[in-house]
């Protein structure tokens, strides 16, 4: 759940870096595509659909958040919410090889249903697999995995690290990381005891 929320800080950083370069690539593309080159107000409403789209996706994903974790439970929510995060990231990554910049709002807006559905779910399992004592300190992880995932994407998007023209592909998929991350650990977790008892009626499991 942790690196669901450092997903959701990444993403909301990230896409600030390479402004200039989406915006350069839009119009590399419309130009090859249509044969001539595209208004400012279309670049701008183009990178308006880039930026937005990533709240439609997080939308989305916290309206099924609720019946994804009492239908499959916590844990297996989650471990769902990273395939939209690994299918956005390929999009995302893919998107200037394939000459697309249709794949980079498609790519965003199932990074936003990851960050959507990670950030409700993981508040919801953290709360309900802590401890008594430790119930406050693990809540406000998902707040400080935000801030670290923010802060790492600023320090990517710098001109001495993936900030550049040639890297802004590569930059942009740098959410799989904690996607692949997630993936290959949260299967060793418990599930949660109040899901185990309300909703699947096992007790045992519970204890």
């Amino acid at each position: 759940g942790i690196t669901g929320a450092f997903h959701y800080g990444l993403q909301i950083s990230i896409i600030n870096s390479p402004a200039e370069y989406i915006k350069s690539f839009i119009h590399e593309t419309w130009l090859k595509r249509y044969g001539s080159s595209p208004s400012a107000q279309v670049i701008t409403l183009m990178w308006s659909f880039i930026v937005s789209i990533y709240s439609i996706g997080g939308l989305l994903g916290s309206s099924s958040a609720g019946y994804l974790s009492v239908r499959f439970g916590r844990k297996k929510a989650m471990l769902f919410a990273n395939i939209p995060a690994l299918l956005g990231a390929a999009l995302l990554g893919l998107s200037r090889l394939c000459g697309s910049f249709e794949m980079i709002i498609a790519g965003r807006l199932f990074s936003g249903m990851c960050g959507g559905l990670a950030l409700n779910i993981h508040i919801m399992y953290a709360g309900e697999c802590a401890p008594r004592k430790s119930r406050g300190l693990i809540a406000i992880t998902a707040s400080t995995s935000i801030a670290a995932g923010k802060f790492v994407g600023f320090a990517l998007g710098l001109r001495e690290v993936l900030g550049v023209e040639a890297l802004w592909p590569i930059l942009l998929t740098a959410n799989a990381v904690p996607a692949l991350v997630q993936l290959l650990t949260l299967p060793f977790f418990p599930d949660s005891p109040r899901y185990l008892l309300i909703d699947k009626k096992d007790k045992e499991g519970c204890i």
